[in-house]
């Protein structure tokens, strides 16, 4: 839902259905719900709508980390996506109502902050996914964090095919034009990628503790600075995706060394994994073991 709710924000603001409803929040043209046709006042109404939906859904699952028998870390995560969820609702009203009334669109620090806050909630939700499920304890009294150098790898091909995917759509890579569709599209891809980074930093932190088997320490350490150096270029290029700068040639470069960067840091951690399950990767148990 977050994920779409992003695609659908960037989606909205490329059209300029941002600026629609008169300026007005909550209501939308002096009305709660306005006609039910694809024009700039229900494309914002429909991103307020899911958004509203999905902000309670926020607020259920820090509810449930809570309530369930989850450790710390995770319900430090789904907290702290719904103490920051007022900051993203505050920043998008004033985005659509004194952000509005500027003209030429909105300002440059209301739409970064409304950026930056988004891309920060997502990531807490994603860690709340990951860590939810970790945390079984073994026989011997450590603790199987869930992870695998299978899992470690899938992880990276996530991130390295989410790079690809978001080069094709992105606007430093003239393949397409940088249509309002395709910066959703765009937006989705680099998401996908950073949330299989995020998942690859839980991981390898994970194998560094000591809780997952067939990763060595040293391995671990590698793979996690990869990603990380993956992680901070990947989104310099999901900023220099919305028009926060004036996207000069100059930029532009910026953006595709960026986006090559964070191919290459993400290609080089997946390189590092190879070969990891065969000598010290977990063994299939047969039969009297």
């Amino acid at each position: 839902m977050t994920l779409a709710l992003f695609a659908l924000g960037v989606y909205t603001a490329a059209t300029g259905s941002g600026l629609a409803c008169q300026a007005q929040w909550p209501l939308c043209s002096d009305q709660l719900i306005p006609a039910m046709t694809i024009n700039p006042d229900f494309i914002e109404w429909f991103h307020r709508v899911w958004a509203m939906v999905t902000g309670f859904l926020i607020l259920g699952v820090a509810g449930w980390s809570w309530l369930g028998s989850l450790d710390r870390r995770t319900r430090l995560a789904a907290t702290l996506a719904v103490a920051i969820l007022p900051v993203q609702i505050a920043v998008g009203a004033i985005t659509v109502t004194i952000g509005g009334l500027v003209p030429g669109g909105y300002t440059v620090s209301t739409h970064a902050a409304h950026l930056i806050v988004a891309l920060c909630i997502f990531t807490l939700l994603g860690l709340t996914t990951m860590w939810g499920g970790a945390g079984v304890a073994r026989g011997d009294g450590s603790v199987d964090r869930g992870g695998s150098p299978r899992l470690l790898r899938m992880a990276l091909g996530v991130a390295v095919a989410g790079v690809l995917a978001s080069a094709v759509f992105s606007r430093a890579v003239p393949l397409l034009t940088y249509s309002p569709g395709a910066q959703g599209a765009f937006y989705v891809a680099g998401l996908g990628a950073h949330l299989g980074l995020v998942a690859t930093l839980v991981v390898a932190t994970d194998a560094i503790d000591g809780g997952i088997p067939g990763i060595d320490a040293s391995t671990a350490r590698t793979v996690r600075r990869l990603a990380a150096g993956s992680m901070a270029a990947l989104v310099v290029t999901l900023l220099l995706g919305r028009d926060l700068v004036l996207y000069t040639a100059t930029w532009q470069r910026v953006n595709l060394v960026a986006l090559a960067l964070a191919f290459a840091f993400a290609a080089g951690a997946a390189w590092v994994l190879r070969g990891v399950d065969g000598a010290t990767g977990r063994s299939t148990p047969v039969g009297g073991d």
